[in-house]
């Protein structure tokens, strides 16, 4: 499918300038409670998925009549209504995937935490993925992304699934250059940009890079050094 995916899924509110940042005219899955961000963030929904038991019947109602399919599921399942959506996605063949929410709210670090594994898994590797999580941005680096942003923003790689080889990065006051960030390695945590735009290549894992929208200190303070990231 060339058209972009958009996933809409529950915990937290959208960020307001979310809207602003998602693809024109993408083919929108609602997981669940993601369903009530919809109209706004002014999309349709073309495709419902979850148990739905978070979901006010009234808004799966108002959707329905609209035209938007329904896939019900039971509520003990052994897969997140994330990642049904997720499934649903690339079973439609998407190669661009947005997801809005799933960070949890105030209550379900749970969620979170199990929402990072999963949008790098190796299931949709064959798929770019980035998550608006809250104020925070989250993307899956397979290969190499490039990222925009202002100088002094905070950006955290993160390995997930194994050690990632080959890390080389571009545009970060700390950079890399064909590093390797193991599994539990905090070595990419809380780097900031120093560019407008940072290029992030691997060349082997997944990489999950968080831009948690806020702004560091050391490029304001005049800090790095010129090498690696120590």
């Amino acid at each position: 499918m060339d058209r972009p995916v958009v996933v809409l899924v529950g915990g937290g509110d959208p960020h307001p300038s979310v809207a602003d940042l998602l693809p024109a005219d993408p083919f929108v899955i609602a997981a669940d409670s993601g369903l009530h961000w919809a109209e706004r963030l002014g999309l349709g929904v073309d495709l419902l998925v979850g148990d739905l038991d978070s979901a006010d019947p009234i808004i799966v109602e108002h959707w329905e009549q609209k035209g938007a399919t329904v896939e019900r599921h039971p509520e003990v399942k052994d897969a997140t209504d994330l990642e049904l959506a997720l499934d649903r996605a690339v079973a439609h063949g998407a190669r661009r995937v947005a997801v809005v929410g799933g960070y949890g709210g105030d209550d379900r670090l749970d969620h979170f935490t199990a929402n990072l594994g999963l949008l790098a898994s190796p299931a949709y590797a064959s798929t770019d993925l980035v998550a608006h999580m809250g104020p925070a941005t989250v993307t899956v680096v397979r290969r190499e992304v490039r990222l925009g942003g202002r100088p002094g923003e905070l950006l955290s790689l993160v390995p997930f699934h194994g050690p990632v080889t080959g890390v080389t990065t571009t545009g970060l006051l700390y950079p890399l250059a064909g590093a390797e960030l193991g599994p539990g390695s905090t070595r990419g945590v809380s780097n900031e940009l120093a560019d407008p735009v940072a290029t992030i290549t691997v060349t082997g894992g997944v990489l999950v890079a968080v831009s948690p929208g806020q702004d560091g200190t050391h490029v304001k303070r005049g800090l790095g050094p010129q090498g690696e990231q120590q």
